[in-house]
């Protein structure tokens, strides 16, 4: 007898516009109304395939069953990841680019960049001492720009930092986009791409010095898998992969800053700035609040899982936000509580805010440990070194905007150094 079963699939002709009007919520909707972790839709007219949970993860996450080259819509690749970049590649060739980036991961490379994350707060948060209110969302995307900058060797002058933030975040806040901000973000990526590969230029032409060590210098002179030098340009798209999270993190410090306000009494065992507790708090805001909806990939080749047919080529989307809030993985999952991060066990498939996977041979986050050090320093300064009021504002937060961001997106006043 055959164990062979028909894949839940959703009626009608397309659901691009469900998806774009629905957001982090599409996929969750179908698998309660389906009661199933895994249906058929359609989506950008070819057929699709959702998944969500820790089991469907580690399935995603085969590389044997699944690969990533052609599955980033192409909106998405011209704002967010660029072409050629390592989230689009597979086998030998995403090895080999991955290794280039989790060089750069050492203790002492995550020390340094906390040490220049606390730097940069309290040089911001002693111009703050003199105004009458900030908007924190927007004060953090300039200290992580000169934070990804200065880590990288990539040179910032103080009269450049607020337009390259401005270029680097509308690449993540606009990917999603199908209207005139979708172009802005397009046009971002045209410019920072230019903006680098001029910099790969001088190094190469021994027209720039930059510091072994940074990562400018290690990806313009790293060699492809085949032994070649990067194109110029890829070593552009691949920095700006380094740049652009960094300065996304941004999101999670706004949603942290909303979580400090929301929860108190959370926040009480924070003030002894202890590693552990403040790393529950900020794994929590990463799995609570949303991020990125969800991460695509293609079927490698035909087979079975759980008796449905996966075809070859099949765009096959995961969903992070609702594997995080999975009631199978996680209990209580709409409550914030970060003390379940106590005893967590790690899993690499249910906790997935920037995706899943083992991080050496998988697709894994490269940067996730560097978001886990500046996300921890962040909490530490705003709950222990800065005073600050929230005056009345609107905190809320749409689940159909990608990303989602609290609308006033913090905005604090009388802030105080203690």
């Amino acid at each position: 007898m055959s164990n062979q079963k028909n894949m839940p699939k959703e009626k009608g002709l397309d659901h691009t516009l469900s998806l774009l009007q629905e957001g982090y919520q599409f996929i969750i909707n179908r698998r309660h109304t389906m009661q199933s972790n895994v249906f058929e839709t359609k989506l950008l007219g070819e057929k699709a395939i959702c998944l969500s949970g820790s089991e469907a993860a580690k399935v995603f996450y085969d590389n044997d069953k699944f690969k990533r080259e052609g599955a980033a819509p192409k909106p998405v690749q011209k704002t967010l990841f660029g072409k050629g970049g390592v989230q689009g590649l597979d086998g030998e060739a995403h090895r080999h680019r991955k290794a280039m980036f989790m060089s750069l991961m050492s203790k002492d490379d995550l020390k340094e960049i906390r040490q220049l994350t606390k730097t940069h707060w309290e040089k911001a948060a002693k111009d703050w001492e003199s105004q009458d209110e900030i908007v924190l969302y927007e004060e953090v995307k300039k200290i992580l720009t000169k934070v990804a900058c200065e880590w990288t060797g990539v040179p910032l002058k103080e009269e450049e930092v607020e337009d390259r933030a401005d270029l680097l975040s509308e690449m993540f806040e606009t990917p999603a986009e199908v209207n005139l901000n979708h172009f802005k973000g397009w046009r971002a990526r045209s410019k920072a791409e230019k903006w680098i590969e001029t910099l790969v230029e001088e190094v190469r032409s021994n027209d720039r010095e930059v510091e072994k060590g940074r990562a400018l210098y290690a990806f313009t002179w790293h060699k492809d898998h085949e032994g070649k030098l990067l194109d110029e340009n890829i070593v552009a798209v691949e920095l700006i992969n380094l740049l652009r999270p960094i300065v996304a993190i941004s999101v999670y410090i706004a949603f942290t800053g909303l979580a400090i306000n929301q929860y108190p009494e959370k926040v009480t065992s924070l003030a002894e700035g202890e590693e552990d507790k403040l790393q529950w708090f900020i794994q929590e805001v990463r799995r609570y609040y949303p991020f990125f909806p969800f991460t695509a990939a293609k079927v490698k080749e035909t087979f079975t899982w759980e008796g449905y047919t996966f075809e070859k080529d099949t765009l096959t989307l995961l969903d992070l936000y609702g594997t995080n809030h999975h009631p199978d993985d996680w209990d209580n999952p709409d409550r914030f509580e970060p003390e379940r991060f106590a005893e967590w066990s790690g899993s690499p498939f249910n906790f997935i805010p920037q995706g899943g996977g083992e991080f050496d041979i998988g697709h894994r986050c490269a940067g996730e440990w560097i978001t886990i050090d500046i996300l921890k320093e962040s909490l530490n300064y705003l709950v222990n070194h800065l005073d600050y009021t929230l005056p009345e504002q609107d905190l809320s937060f749409s689940m159909t905007e990608i990303p989602a961001i609290p609308k006033s997106k913090i905005k604090m006043t009388n802030v105080k150094r203690t």
